[in-house]
């Protein structure tokens, strides 16, 4: 095995009695605790701030005068010894639930693979929920103490900045990352050489270096080819995020997969669970294949073994979402591999084939359900709809018999959950109540937080949204790049005492972010009623070649500009981790308005739930299981229309009958000590049944007694 040497490669210069500060600044660990937040923010606030609270940024820039400051407070070392040792105790930690429950289990490593990680916004290498569900996978999984590694990119430009031109056009730049600015460890090999894997492509080898991100206790592995030793068009494969043109799309695959495999062996990590998280990485069954086979073993025993101990999870509920590569790009890239693994052109074409109208192609969940012993989507309706979608492959069997499961998504509470509301369950419920957080009982005692301090807390967090958006504006204003008109849509006018109503996501045609706009007219007298007024906050990006999601941004951003609005209407530009932090913790009701069943679960409400906010959504994804009349509220019918049109017709109406009748009564309905009681009971029933059941924590569990353990075990299922 080849000796590796870790590396920190920022070199702040600190102070001997805080330079832990360092070793905490390089563990994700303190994004989802709040008092390793605050202990960078005691030190210089406006700095914390200003670097979009990137601790490595913040040490590069703090000045010694400051620190000086910070280390004359008693207080402040105070604080620092009991993060640091918080930290240690996190991570020397031996009776975490894992260990508890697996005693024996824990030389079993599980592998998981993502094409993007969102863990922090200061490590922009996400572009939205699948990248939020993977990093918040990775924190639970720490938390729980699962021995789990991943692998994924880093991208060195990131996920684009958006900005909108007054005509509400979205307008993306690239935002180079500083490497010496994020919380990567060096790899180094034993003549401290960057560690590095070398991939096979078309008349090529490609190079990609490994960095390592520790998150927690997990060690998360990056991939990237901006490396001398490569051409430019290979340096650019690890630049930005979903690239369009197919042969860079299937190069970055390869290269994830295949790349991802060689890394491990690297490593010396030799998983029992292969977990592919979408189908981006589903060519690592390819390199496992190939490997058992140049071993000695047959082909046929090889793809048992291989089946076994692969997992696979599918996210795209319509077929055109799941990457698909023409046969010719098959023949370029593996031509040699079918030959080393004994098997006909066709045979190894069958691995992904399927017909398409235009022709047969190779699909890359296809390759994934064909090479894994057990699949799930990521709710029940999106189960069934992966069950109908897929069901070409198992043509003997009835569509409810297709081997595709589910398993809800969740949140990672700690990353989501706002400090005050945190103390609010220490305080009423248990002060470890975050070691219980999926224990049903547990929640029932949210009936025991007064209503009082409840409702203060509630306002308070609205309180800190409003002031986050009209001093955003406020910046954007003076630093020139808004325009009086935008400085309104961008929230100067928004105020903490009305209803305020949240809709951020990526906007894709699916989603209907202009549904709420059918009869503008109708919307106008609900959110300027004067005595109960609305205001609507709208955020999100479309996807640089998505020109029909970027002209739903332009028909929002033009409505939202209407005079007629009187600035009730909002859209917060380039939505990301920081922004959707502030939204789901502030506003009073999140709204979803996907076409049914298109969502294959959506995670942003589940968020804003667990911070007490009430959903409006329709009844697709994880809502329709969480739904259940009294904590929160459903848009139209649990069934789909034939007709699109009549859908969006009747949908928008459910929007404005529920909004007039029920929910913006029942907000403004406050009892003598100006408390409304009955909005907060419909909080606490919100806390007490979504909580516990949408938690990263009860989805890991379940990941791990329903797919890892039995991939562990060896054991089969009917396929």
């Amino acid at each position: 095995m080849t000796k590796i040497i870790r590396e920190y490669p920022n070199s702040f210069n600190l102070p001997k009695r805080v330079e832990g500060l360092s070793r905490l600044a390089h563990n994700l660990w303190w994004s989802w605790n709040p008092d390793a937040q605050r202990l960078f923010s005691h030190i210089d606030q406006t700095l914390w701030n200003a670097v979009n609270h990137n601790p490595i940024a913040f040490l590069h820039r703090l000045d010694r005068p400051r620190l000086n400051a910070a280390l004359d407070r008693p207080k402040f070392l105070a604080k620092y010894d009991a993060v640091m040792a918080q930290l240690d105790a996190y991570l020397a930690k031996k009776d975490t639930w894992f260990a508890s429950t697996y005693p024996n289990l824990f030389d079993k490593q599980i592998a998981y693979f993502s094409f993007e990680f969102g863990l922090h916004e200061s490590l922009p290498v996400y572009a939205g929920g699948l990248g939020i569900l993977s990093g918040d996978h990775l924190k639970e999984a720490s938390d729980l103490g699962l021995p789990l590694v991943a692998i994924g990119f880093v991208y060195n430009q990131g996920y684009f900045v958006q900005h909108l031109t007054e005509d509400g056009w979205q307008e993306t730049r690239s935002a180079l990352i500083d490497y010496n600015e994020l919380p990567l460890i060096s790899l180094l090999d034993e003549n401290r050489q960057p560690l590095t894997i070398a991939v096979d492509l078309p008349g090529r080898q490609v190079f990609a270096r490994i960095w390592e991100l520790e998150v927690g206790r997990v060690h998360l592995y990056m991939l990237d080819t901006n490396l001398d030793q490569n051409n430019q068009a290979d340096r650019q494969l690890t630049e930005r995020l979903y690239n369009s043109d197919p042969e860079v799309r299937i190069s970055q695959e390869v290269l994830l997969g295949i790349g991802g495999v060689k890394v491990l062996k690297l490593m010396g990590v030799s998983p029992s669970v292969w977990h592919m998280n979408e189908g981006h990485s589903a060519f690592l069954a390819v390199e496992r294949l190939r490997e058992m086979v140049k071993d000695g073993l047959d082909l046929q025993s090889a793809i048992e073994n291989i089946r076994i101990g692969n997992v696979f999870t599918t996210h795209t509920p319509v077929p055109a979402g799941n990457d698909q590569f023409p046969l010719w790009l098959i023949d370029k890239y593996f031509s040699n591999t079918w030959n080393e693994l004994g098997m006909t052109r066709d045979q190894f074409i069958d691995l992904g084939r399927q017909a398409q109208p235009w022709g047969e192609t190779f699909v890359m969940p296809v390759l994934a359900l064909k090479l894994s012993e057990r699949a799930n989507a990521v709710s029940e309706l999106h189960g069934t709809v992966s069950r109908k979608m897929w069901s070409f492959m198992w043509p003997d069997r009835r569509v409810e018999n297709v081997p595709i499961g589910y398993v809800t998504n969740g949140v990672h509470t700690g990353t989501w959950l706002a400090r005050r509301m945190g103390l609010l369950f220490s305080k009423y419920l248990a002060e470890d109540w975050i070691d219980q957080l999926d224990d049903d009982s547990l929640w029932e005692k949210v009936v025991n937080i007064p209503d009082q301090e409840l409702w203060e807390t509630r306002r308070h967090l609205k309180n800190k949204l409003v002031n986050f958006a009209n001093e955003r504006t406020r910046l954007q204003w003076r630093n020139g790049t808004l325009t009086p008109s935008q400085v309104v849509a961008g929230g100067v006018f928004l105020e903490p005492y009305s209803l305020t109503i949240g809709f951020a996501r990526r906007f894709a045609t699916y989603k209907r972010a202009n549904l709420m706009f059918r009869d503008f007219d109708r919307l106008m007298r609900i959110i300027n009623n004067p005595h109960m007024p609305v205001q609507i906050i709208f955020a999100g990006k479309a996807h640089p070649a998505d020109e029909p999601g970027k002209l739903i941004i332009q028909q929002v951003y033009r409505a939202v500009k209407e005079s007629r609005s009187g600035g009730r209407l909002i859209f917060l530009e380039d939505y990301d981790i920081n922004l959707a932090r502030y939204l789901v913790q502030g506003v009073d009701v999140w709204m979803n308005t996907p076409r049914r069943p298109n969502e294959a679960s959506g995670t942003s409400g589940m968020k804003a739930a667990l911070n007490g906010a009430l959903n409006f959504s329709i009844l697709d994804g994880w809502w329709r299981e969480g739904y259940n009349s009294k904590n929160g509220w459903a848009i139209g019918s649990d069934s789909e229309f034939a007709n699109p049109e009549e859908q969006d017709a009747a949908d928008a109406q459910s929007i404005y009958d529920t909004l007039e009748n029920q929910i913006v009564p029942l907000y403004y309905e406050h009892d003598p000590q100006n408390i409304p009681v009955e909005w907060l009971k419909m909080v606490k029933e919100n806390l007490r049944t979504l909580t516990p059941q949408f938690s990263l924590r009860r989805m890991l569990k379940e990941y791990m007694q329903e797919y890892y353990l039995p991939a562990i075990e060896g054991k089969k299922q009917e396929r």
